[in-house]
């Protein structure tokens, strides 16, 4: 850490830049003789990425800011308040600790939290924030987290893992086992050290083989927010072997979408035409793969098993969005050419051989407008369009 940007006069000069274009100061020479313009510009970047994602981090007096990647690969406050609502207890140990805002948020629901994070300079920022933030009860650890709990023999109610999803050449990764730590080949020893374990990991990892690398899997969250997915959470409990409950969150700025159901539950599916209302999954569902789970559990129709909407002759409350159906048409891009005369609609394709920028081009349709178009294919095969006026909310 340099002392230095701490300062009031570094810290004025951070807030009345914090939208320059940074291209530009980097070609200016620093204001301060002992602070590089590199530091001050990742100072500003850094802060101007926590405003909407940290706003407590970037409402605090003399904030001081971590490299931009670890801003990046943090948690939302979002996210991490919802991941302190699943757990609980005396003592918690995050071992790859980061920038520290679900140990900020385990906090508030433990009496002790101990935050590992093996890079001794972003532990050191961390441990300051912290004390910026009056906040008593975390102990900071600089060093690997495993090592950690293998040269202390402490037993924790919870242990939380938030593994890198890149590899030593800064790829990204797709499999848990190449993510760091390896939870993979540590998970055995994992479980001396307590009996409840909760996994974050990036969308990107398939669920399913997922659950095959792990073992005592009791719940798997699929957490969006405005309707993109951030997070999948896997919730490990020691000797559990019942069913796995996946539930789905959509955080949004009023309300939540929920949705949930056990994992590999064979459901009888119903299939219709398209009706008066459709209904498009948000973004969680569409990641937990529960489609056929929705048409058995609510009062909707499939269109098609590989066609992921729904439909009902009666309005329902559905975890995403809801359209009134206008009219349901033959593919013709003749058609469509007159059917919207201002040429813009909002085009979606679901399980249809052309992709959206195929139609564009072949309709000239721009984005935009109040109709909405579903490309789909039916129950009976054959190529639809679902022309809708609008969104409904519901009731």
């Amino acid at each position: 850490m340099n002392p230095s940007i701490l300062l009031d006069k570094t810290q004025q000069f951070i807030n009345q830049h914090l939208h320059d274009d940074l291209t530009k100061l980097f070609f200016k020479k620093s204001p301060f003789s002992d602070i590089t313009i590199q530091e001050l510009a990742n100072q500003i970047l850094a802060k101007n990425k926590s405003e909407k994602k940290l706003p407590t981090w970037f409402q605090l007096e003399k904030c001081y800011f971590p490299n931009k990647v670890s801003i990046e690969q943090t948690s939302s406050e979002i996210t991490a308040e919802y991941k302190s609502k699943l757990v609980s207890g005396n003592t918690i140990i995050d071992i790859t600790g980061g920038f520290g805002v679900d140990s900020y948020y385990f906090s508030k629901v433990f009496k002790t939290v101990i935050h590992c994070e093996i890079e001794k300079k972003l532990s050191k920022i961390v441990d300051y924030n912290f004390n910026q933030l009056k906040v008593k009860n975390i102990q900071f650890v600089s060093k690997n987290g495993i090592h950690f709990l293998k040269e202390n023999n402490v037993f924790f109610d919870w242990i939380y893992i938030d593994p890198s999803r890149r590899n030593d050449e800064k790829e990204k990764v797709f499999l848990l086992k190449d993510c760091t730590p390896n939870v993979y080949e540590n998970l055995d020893f994992l479980l001396t050290m307590t009996n409840q374990i909760l996994i974050k990991t990036s969308p990107i990892l398939d669920i399913s083989s997922t659950i095959k690398e792990l073992k005592f899997v009791k719940e798997i969250h699929v957490v969006a927010v405005q309707n993109e997915v951030k997070e999948l959470l896997y919730i490990l409990e020691k000797n559990y072997i019942s069913k796995i409950k996946i539930l789905t969150v959509n955080i949004l700025k009023d309300y939540l979408q929920e949705f949930q159901f056990y994992y590999k539950d064979h459901e009888s599916i119903k299939y219709s035409l398209p009706l008066t209302y459709l209904y498009e999954p948000n973004a969680a569902i569409l990641k937990s793969g529960g489609f056929e789970k929705i048409a058995s559990q609510m009062p909707v129709f499939k269109l098609h098993k590989h066609t992921h909407l729904f439909t009902s002759d009666e309005i329902i409350d559905f975890p995403g969005r809801i359209f009134k159906v206008e009219s349901v048409k033959n593919y013709d891009k003749k058609l469509l050419k007159k059917f919207f005369p201002d040429n813009k609609a909002n085009v979606t394709v679901r399980n249809f051989p052309k992709s959206v920028a195929q139609i564009r081009k072949e309709t000239s349709l721009k984005d935009g407008g109040n109709f909405y178009i579903f490309f789909i294919t039916d129950l009976n095969d054959n190529l639809k369009v679902i022309i809708c006026k609008k969104k409904l909310t519901y009731p």
